[in-house]
């Protein structure tokens, strides 16, 4: 079953409107949806090496986006459609305790999210309740989610058809080890709150 998902995933990444799902997950995420555009941009990087830099552009214009809509919904909208989406992915004591240090520190917070656990929701959403500088907010949102997508980008530009080998070889090794990530950084999110 694994096999069939992750034969599917690849074959859907060369789908023609395969970007404009990456592009709407990618936008979702960094406002009310759970589940990052990972998987589907990492198969995309892996089917369509020729592209990784248009869609490391893509994913983060597309993420900026919708971290806006996740700053409106934090300005205007935080004690109805904020505080709902926060209780409903378990995020609301990391958020509080993310909110206690932010207005010192927010353009730092936001540009160097990229390298903690903190969902992006969580940051885009704290920035608008705040009243973060949105100029402030955007670079540092073009700053993290870019150097998430380009990073990437870049690693799978490198060693794409090595990487797409090991994937291949060891699917069930590596989504393990996915999944002990993803586990370990919720893990991390709730001992911090």
């Amino acid at each position: 079953m694994l096999r069939k998902f992750y034969d599917w995933m690849l074959s859907f990444a060369d789908h023609p409107r395969a970007i404009w799902v990456l592009s709407a997950v990618s936008f979702a995420e960094s406002s009310f949806f759970p589940i990052p555009p990972d998987p589907l941009y990492i198969a995309m990087l892996l089917s369509n090496r020729d592209k990784v830099w248009k869609l490391a552009f893509i994913c983060t214009i597309t993420s900026v986006l919708g971290g806006l809509l996740g700053y409106a919904i934090g300005y205007s909208l935080y004690e109805t459609l904020g505080e709902w989406i926060l209780h409903t992915y378990g995020l609301q004591a990391a958020f509080d305790k993310f909110q206690h240090s932010f207005n010192q520190w927010g353009f730092w917070i936001v540009a160097l999210k990229g390298l903690t656990p903190i969902p992006y929701k969580v940051v885009t959403i704290a920035c608008g309740l705040t009243g973060l500088d949105i100029f402030k907010f955007m670079l540092a949102s073009v700053i993290a989610r870019g150097f998430r997508f380009f990073m990437l980008a870049t690693l799978f530009w490198y060693y794409g058809p090595s990487i797409k080998t090991y994937i291949d070889e060891n699917l069930t090794l590596v989504t393990f080890v996915a999944l002990a990530a993803l586990v370990g950084g919720f893990g991390i999110i709730y001992a911090i709150g």
